[in-house]
């Protein structure tokens, strides 16, 4: 037992790329986010995670750490196997497809749905300036900048605490992760990844000094302070957002490129739930507890039961969960399921996400990811003219880890 305990096995010895919790932690993830989501959606009411983490972490806070750093190891393992051309495709049809369709679901199915709800027709619905084929053309290419379709959704708790017309709020993060993998196909194309990671490091040490600077501005508060607002001219960013999502996913690419030092046993991560209670009781959070939290994600995508291993493996149903959770409670809210009680209104919630994530999955993800080898014609080889397989490139089982 001890041995087990303080075992000095690397990263690099005790992970699997076949054989992990990814999947099942990001499934558990995407659902923090739809129960933290429950409060606000379904009875204007805060998170309770601040009170828990003394204001510094709601519960969808902790879901979106978890995505980003799990994100920042496997991007940055597929960064490193693939060229640029290739990586970006394979993020695309990762991300694009079914943030897509859920766009088009979201504008054309669910909303007619609700302007029936509310005003029994769908007279202004489709003349609206802020009408569905608005709310599609202008979130395309992720950057949210209409969030509400047709003024619907102003007679929910949500709305009677904010006043705004919101159909799917959790799509604001995809934009941030869709900047990190262009981070990440920039440093592997000018061979930082590969040579010089020790930049890595730096960039993720300049996010901790932000860090600490802000603890020491505003204790209670983790995260850069007084730095909201537009990013590059796009109302969709905030400075906030980009600088602590960008140094979470920099935690995990951490990770990836010093998996062959980094220690990963009991021991460890029984420190590293110390350290994490510690901040959540005493503050600093973003400054010892993100690192703390990023290695006991990764301890427990080793060291989870076999049988959570199996959990998305094949079927990978936590981005359809968490790009649909959303505009789901909005409409069990609207329908007055919350009065039912918070546990009925979860577990409605949970299964009306799954109706439209499995199809999802199905019938737009995996179908999209099915043509990551295209090559485009001009570009293709003829079989004997292709080189012959590097012996000494990536072994086989690298070829599921996310890419």
């Amino acid at each position: 037992m001890l041995r087990r305990i303080w075992a000095r096995r690397t990263l690099a010895e005790a992970f699997s790329s076949r054989e992990n919790s990814f999947g099942f932690l990001r499934l558990l993830f995407a659902f923090l986010v739809l129960l933290s989501h429950t409060f606000p959606l379904g009875y204007a009411r805060d998170d309770p995670g601040a009170g828990i983490t003394n204001g510094q972490a709601e519960l969808g806070e902790i879901g979106i750490i978890g995505f980003f750093v799990i994100s920042g190891f496997l991007i940055t393992r597929s960064g490193l196997r693939f060229g640029l051309g290739r990586f970006l495709w394979h993020r695309a049809l990762r991300i694009l497809p079914g943030f897509w369709v859920c766009l088009v679901v979201t504008a054309f199915v669910l909303a007619p749905l609700v302007a029936l709800l509310e005003r029994g027709n769908l007279s202004g619905f489709w003349s609206h300036h802020e009408g569905p084929a608005q709310y599609v053309a202008k979130n395309l290419f992720l950057a949210m900048q209409q969030y509400g379709i047709s003024d619907l959704l102003l007679d929910t708790p949500y709305a009677h605490r904010t006043g705004d017309s919101v159909f799917d709020g959790s799509l604001w993060s995809l934009m941030y992760e869709v900047g990190c993998y262009f981070m990440v196909g920039g440093l592997a194309l000018v061979g930082v990844l590969r040579r010089a990671k020790f930049v890595v490091l730096i960039m993720a040490a300049a996010g901790f000094a932000v860090m600490i600077y802000d603890l020491i501005q505003a204790p209670k508060v983790p995260g850069p302070q007084g730095i909201h607002g537009p990013v590059l001219g796009f109302n969709g960013l905030d400075r906030y957002s980009l600088i602590y999502l960008t140094y979470l996913f920099l935690l995990g690419a951490l990770f990836e490129l010093y998996k062959n030092r980094i220690v990963m046993n009991d021991a460890g991560a029984l420190v590293a739930v110390v350290v994490l209670l510690g901040t959540v009781q005493f503050g600093g959070v973003a400054v010892l507890g993100y690192p703390a939290f990023a290695y006991l994600i990764l301890w427990l995508a080793i060291r989870l039961p076999r049988w959570l291993r199996g959990i998305g493996r094949k079927q990978d149903y936590s981005y359809g969960f968490y790009i649909y959770a959303f505009p789901v409670q909005q409409l069990l809210a609207l329908l007055g399921v919350p009065d039912w009680g918070m546990l009925a209104y979860i577990a409605l919630s949970t299964a009306g996400t799954f109706v439209l994530a499995v199809p999802s999955w199905h019938l737009v993800e995996r179908p999209a990811m099915g043509f990551k080898d295209w090559t485009p014609r001009r570009s293709r080889r003829r079989p004997e003219q292709r080189p012959a397989a590097d012996p000494a490139g990536p072994p086989r089982e690298l070829a599921k880890d996310g890419a």
